[in-house]
């Protein structure tokens, strides 16, 4: 292609961003190879048509594994020549990563959850440094360890903890280092720009698989070997995209390719622009070079200032981040906002259809119906607990929809309340039959009265009227 259309065509798509516009243009102009079309991929193909593959013909197979959507594994017939031809195409946009106790970066497809989902939530990490003294190191590594939290029925905790070489000592680098690694079973980092550090410190630990660091322009040899001799993986660090791409290209040629990137911005600002971009060109334009998993660090020093810079990073696009702070106060609601991001929303966190009991509960306890929606049980019952009333609660299933919107969708009828209520031995259980719904839903009360033979009450519209609601019962 010419390269005055190439640099109209890359305009055009890039017209907004001059960053990404030159860097796609280098590549390109030097010779860059895009990812393999459809087309291309057919023509590798063995094209018997055996539907073996679960798709019905060769093409339309080709179609799906240049689209991310098919594994080049499910083809049988596949010759070497071709599967090693169309490595490529089969591997997914951004490479999974994997390191430590079980934490994966990266194998994302899409650049909006909607378009699918997101499968790696991002990693939360939290740093110390070599330059505290021992009894510091103990002290932070005790409070990351207890960062631990239950939400809407889920448990999840931070998931790393990064060592940095601030000390400038090799010998107590891998004296924290080893110190840290006794101390956790979380997934472990290891930062240092001396490749000798590293190495001391990588070596004893290299059964822990932690992920290693920053390889850069100056050490990218020393460093990316060490990963490669020990098998794990490694952090390429460059200022800028273009900076970026030239050290995964030199990195790449030395046989190894389990990395992360940081592109080392400076400014929030410019790290959202990088992360946005670096997201864009792995998916959108099939851009190899940044297939990769990404990894960020906070510049502020005040927690609440980090905390918010983190959020921004996890809404778009890293891969895992690097925390100074380690307050449960400021953890948790960054954690919170990760699971609501991380939640596939055509899954919705839901709660076990089933009869729960709050407090000392007997056979003369109200009885309250609600949604298995986890945000929506969970408001319900925080609620009943503060009317220090013993209490039954029955989440009916509704597919983890809210009140209303089950409602609207007919699956929070009359004729499911009742039927849950028999399923689950409400009326063997109570004494009374008195049942309480969600005052958004008071126009089923005279059919469930009909069809159950209950005294159906009509509760409050919110759950927050519960406790006012609860005195008001006889």
């Amino acid at each position: 292609m010419p390269a005055k259309l190439i640099r109209r065509y890359i305009f055009q798509v890039n017209r907004y961003d001059t960053n990404g516009y030159l860097l796609i243009l280098n590549q390109l102009e030097r010779g860059f190879k895009m990812a393999l079309t459809g087309l291309e991929i057919y023509k590798q193909l063995p094209k018997k048509n055996c539907g073996e593959c679960g798709v019905p013909t060769c093409l339309a197979f080709a179609m799906a594994l240049a689209a991310g959507k098919a594994a080049l594994d499910t083809c049988p017939y596949v010759t070497d020549a071709a599967r090693e031809n169309l490595e490529s195409a089969a591997a997914p946009p951004i490479k999974a990563i994997k390191f430590g106790n079980g934490s994966v970066m990266g194998d994302e497809t899409v650049m909006f959850r909607h378009d699918k989902t997101f499968y790696h939530e991002t990693t939360v990490i939290i740093q110390i440094s070599d330059a505290l003294s021992d009894d510091e190191v103990s002290a932070k590594l005790a409070e990351i360890n207890g960062l631990e939290f239950d939400r809407v029925g889920l448990h999840y905790s931070v998931e790393g903890v990064a060592v940095v070489n601030d000390s400038g000592d090799a010998a107590r680098f891998a004296k924290v280092a080893a110190a840290v690694a006794a101390g956790t079973e979380k997934s472990l980092v290891l930062i240092s720009n001396d490749p000798e550090a590293l190495k001391a410190a990588v070596v004893p630990l290299a059964a822990r698989k932690p992920l290693i660091g920053e390889a850069n322009a100056d050490n990218y040899e020393a460093v990316v070997t060490i990963a490669k001799e020990n098998s794990v993986p490694v952090i390429l660090k460059a200022e800028g995209l273009d900076a970026l791409s030239d050290l995964v290209e030199k990195a790449v040629t030395l046989g190894y390719k389990e990395f992360v990137l940081d592109p080392g911005s400076k400014t929030t600002v410019q790290k959202l622009a990088d992360l946005t971009q670096l997201r864009r060109l792995a998916i959108k334009k099939k851009f190899r070079t940044f297939g990769y998993p990404v990894i960020v660090f906070t510049n502020h020093d005040n927690p609440l200032d980090e905390i918010m810079e983190a959020s921004v990073y996890v809404c778009k696009y890293a891969s895992a981040i690097v925390l100074k702070t380690s307050a449960k106060a400021h953890i948790l609601p960054l954690m919170a906002l990760k699971q609501n991001l991380y939640t596939d929303p055509q899954k919705p966190i839901q709660v076990e259809e089933k009869l729960y009991a709050i407090g000392e509960v007997n056979e003369n306890s109200p009885l309250y119906l609600t949604t298995n929606f986890s945000l929506t049980y969970y408001s319900v019952e925080g609620e009943v607990e503060s009317t220090k009333i013993p209490s039954y609660i029955i989440p009916v299933n509704t597919e983890g929809t809210s009140v209303l919107t089950a409602y609207a969708a007919g699956k929070y009828e009359p004729e499911l309340m009742w039927e849950t209520m028999q399923k689950l031995g409400v009326p063997e259980t109570l004494k009374h039959r008195n049942v309480i719904i969600p005052g958004y839903v008071a126009v089923v009360t005279a059919k469930l009265k009909e069809i159950s033979g209950w005294n159906v009450i009509v509760g409050p519209r919110e759950s927050s009227g519960i406790v006012a609601f609860a005195k008001t019962l006889k």
